[in-house]
């Protein structure tokens, strides 16, 4: 199962109700950050999670409340205790804009590898399968996907057709593989054709284009952002490269997601839910997200 976490929610200036933008996805003991606003450890706090088991900070591009906060966030995550290397990734430029930021934290306790990604890739954090995707902002701006995979079902008929020992079938299906008398065994061996897992998609900032909807499609849940609600913004949201609620929702539909949570409001934005029925005329299952707003993602049929 995948647990996903709004820790901010807020773009441009943080506000008393708002931090800016980050969220946590968490699965089996690992987790990942995505984007890093200014005061993003404390809104960790307030979410009662621990920065400790974070492996992987993803980062949607550089503008200041998705980045600057990553400073103190990775002393807060020293301070609690973390030696295991953590890995940075983002557009072309990371390594230099986080060399930059981390002037002022120089002695981590533990290594920090920089991911620059340019070519399509996936690559993995934990269980999971991470992708991302162009997006089109006033700089270079990318769009995330988290997939956790689900094995086929255990066949016993397949098992016993590929002459696998039935004293390993199940630590072939808790661990993926076993030996018995030197022989190895995968679960290949034993299992079906691997079922539908899980998928997350987040994309802020941006205007809307194909690459998003192809690459949140069949999303269980989209985080995208909505600067405003009301539709005659968008002239002005379309100017600083953002799009408002119904475009987001136009995305969702577009991409066949099962649930949109809207995210990176104005400041100017005092009650998103107020404008919450602009999304769900064109898409039903918008909701409007907000700092601690956490939900658990299960397998169908589990």
């Amino acid at each position: 199962m995948l647990e996903v976490t709004l820790l901010g929610t807020g773009g441009m200036l943080p506000k008393n109700n708002r931090w800016l933008s980050s969220c946590l996805i968490s699965c089996e003991g690992h987790s990942i950050l995505i984007d890093c606003g200014e005061g993003t450890q404390i809104a960790l706090k307030a979410a009662e999670k621990k920065p400790k088991p974070i492996d992987l900070i993803c980062i949607t591009h550089f503008h200041a409340d998705h980045i600057s906060g990553l400073p103190g966030f990775l002393l807060s995550m020293g301070n609690e205790g973390r030696t295991e290397p953590v890995t940075i990734a983002g557009p072309p430029g990371i390594e230099k804009v986080v060399q930059s930021l981390c002037i002022i934290a120089p002695k981590l306790p533990f290594p920090v590898i920089i991911k620059e990604l340019s070519e399509p890739e996936i690559f993995r954090s934990g269980l999971l399968e991470v992708s991302f995707f162009s997006a089109e902002h006033t700089v270079k701006c990318i769009g995330y996907s988290f997939y956790l995979p689900r094995k086929g079902k255990f066949d016993p008929q397949k098992a016993i057709e590929n002459n696998v020992p039935m004293e390993i079938w199940s630590e072939l299906q808790k661990n993926g593989e076993a030996v018995y008398e030197n022989n190895i065994y995968t679960y290949e061996m034993v299992g079906g054709d691997d079922r539908k897992g899980l998928k997350v998609s987040y994309c802020t900032d941006s205007r809307p284009c194909g690459s998003i909807i192809s690459g949140a499609m069949g999303s269980d849940l989209l985080i995208c952002e909505g600067l405003y609600y009301d539709p005659e913004k968008s002239r002005g949201a379309a100017e600083k490269g953002h799009m408002v609620f119904s475009e987001a929702a136009s995305i969702a539909k577009d991409a066949c997601v099962k649930c949109l949570w809207l995210t990176h409001y104005s400041p100017a934005l005092k009650d998103p839910q107020s404008g919450i029925d602009e999304a769900r005329k064109i898409f039903r299952e918008s909701e409007c997200g907000y700092d601690g707003k956490s939900i658990t993602l299960k397998y169908e049929n589990e």
